[in-house]
């Protein structure tokens, strides 16, 4: 069974810290990228980081360049994203999910993605 489990979400104030944290089942992880994605409320799903299992390489948003920080640990088959200098628009459900390695290059599609996690509530009070 395939699954992909969020954790260490929750409140935080503005300027403040989070680390989520991705744990990957049920599917040969080296075979695939791992992102992150986030929806706020009435908001289309945004694309926030990915990271390749293969080659480590990492893509970010415009929005979270120099504040997130994306990493994998392939043994553990476990992605981290830091989140550092948090703001008030980065409330939202984060979802993190698997796309294969070959369409790397679209990580930002959502529709690309073959597995999702549940998603987990990170809120940023100013």
């Amino acid at each position: 069974e395939v699954q992909l489990v969020e954790s260490g979400g929750g409140l935080v104030q503005a300027g403040g810290s989070l680390r989520l944290s991705c744990a990957a089942s049920g599917f040969t992880f080296d075979d695939y990228a791992i992102g992150w994605f986030r929806q706020a409320p009435g908001k289309e799903r945004e694309g926030v980081s990915c990271i390749s299992s293969s080659d480590g390489s990492t893509y970010y948003a415009d929005s979270v360049k120099g504040r997130f920080t994306i990493s994998s640990d392939n043994a553990k088959n476990m992605v981290t994203l830091q989140m550092n200098s948090l703001k008030p628009e980065d409330t939202a459900v984060y979802y993190c999910a698997a796309i294969p390695s070959e369409l790397l290059s679209l990580w930002v599609l959502w529709e690309s993605y073959d597995y999702w996690g549940q998603g987990i509530q990170v809120t940023v009070s100013s």
